[in-house]
């Protein structure tokens, strides 16, 4: 028999996929059953605020441009990535059922990590669109069209699809013949990959390379568009209108920094120093669900097309109830003098 036969079948006997794996979430933490209901309570507002940020840019034909067509983009992502995580974490740590299927758990590792990947280029895709507003005004309906949005937003999404994809497949080709214990609260990839007993070059390679495509590269773009923007302010003579296109990015300047500073403070603390597990998943948990709930009560209160069509509906509101009370009132009235006409 060959070296490279002998060496399959030593390969294959080593080779061990698990049943499943155990979730460790936070060690020694009196009462820690009250922060998932707090998540619960996180979730329940998500829902709320994400679908009525959904269905007031569906039903308002004045929301049909490109600029709301990438917030629906990121209120859809908040809404899907939320549910893809919240739930399942509910699920294992206040009712104690911390063990999880071997395919389960790389599913919902993608699952999490895909909508927080299309979360962060979404945020870019708004950078984008807000650079060329203010740097290139009058070309903007030109460059900013529904089709490149839709283009974009594709890409966006098909590029994370294979990342993630490629991610989740090559944790497949680990063999875990140790600890089967995952000390995060959901089946996270790098506390998942670092169990494996085999090489796992590849995967340490991926891992840095989502860490980069995720948070990095973002980051950079985003500086650079408010960069430009920045100079083409300075170019504007009237302080009043500087401060009026200004407005126009603090929505998305606070959207940026809920999302990116937790991601990027957990990551420094986790390459430079020792950082406690319970602080990691904490700040994991903060990153991952507190951006979704805050994205729509921002853009809400923030952005003035949002609030207008709020006193739209309200308006339409208001005025079908005062129609359907004299709609009422009237058909009453004809019910009683029909009666009397009957009684005379």
């Amino acid at each position: 028999m060959s070296q490279e036969n002998k060496a399959s079948i030593i390969f294959n006997a080593t080779f061990f996929r698990p049943a499943s794996f155990y979730l460790s979430g936070f060690s020694n933490i009196p009462h820690e059953k009250y922060y998932y209901v707090f998540l619960c309570f996180i979730y329940i507002m998500t829902i709320l605020g994400n679908s009525f940020l959904i269905t007031v840019i569906y039903l308002v034909k004045t929301l049909h441009t490109p600029k709301y067509m990438i917030v629906f983009n990121l209120a859809l992502t908040d809404l899907c990535g939320s549910t893809a995580l919240i739930p399942k974490v509910l699920d294992t740590f206040l009712f104690d059922r911390r063990y999880i299927v071997y395919e389960a758990c790389l599913s919902y590792m993608f699952f999490v990590w895909i909508f927080a990947f299309v979360q962060s280029w979404t945020l870019v895709t708004m950078s984008y669109d807000r650079f060329i507003a203010i740097c290139f005004p009058l070309r903007y309906h030109n460059i900013i069209t529904k089709s490149a949005v839709a283009s974009i937003l594709l890409v966006v999404w098909v590029f994370s699809l294979s990342l993630l994809a490629a991610a989740a497949g090559l944790i497949d080709r680990l063999s875990f013949c140790g600890s089967l214990v995952i000390t995060s609260f959901f089946c996270d990839h790098g506390p998942l990959y670092r169990l494996a007993c085999n090489d796992t070059s590849i995967n340490y390679v991926i891992a840095i390379l989502v860490l980069i495509v995720i948070m990095i590269i973002p980051l950079v773009l985003i500086a650079v568009t408010y960069v430009c923007i920045a100079i083409s302010l300075s170019r504007i003579a009237s302080g009043v209108e500087r401060l009026k296109a200004l407005k126009t990015c603090t929505s998305h300047l606070i959207l940026v920094a809920i999302f990116f500073l937790p991601l990027v403070g957990t990551n420094i603390a986790a390459l430079t120093s020792y950082i406690h597990p319970n602080a990691r998943i904490f700040n994991s948990t903060m990153t991952h669900t507190i951006p979704a709930l805050l994205n729509p009560i921002i853009y809400s209160l923030k952005t003035e097309e949002i609030l207008n069509q709020r006193v739209v509906v309200h308006k339409v509101r208001v005025e079908m109830a005062e129609s359907s009370s004299k709609h009422n009132t009237h058909c009453f009235n004809n019910w009683k003098l029909d009666r009397f006409i009957t009684v005379k």
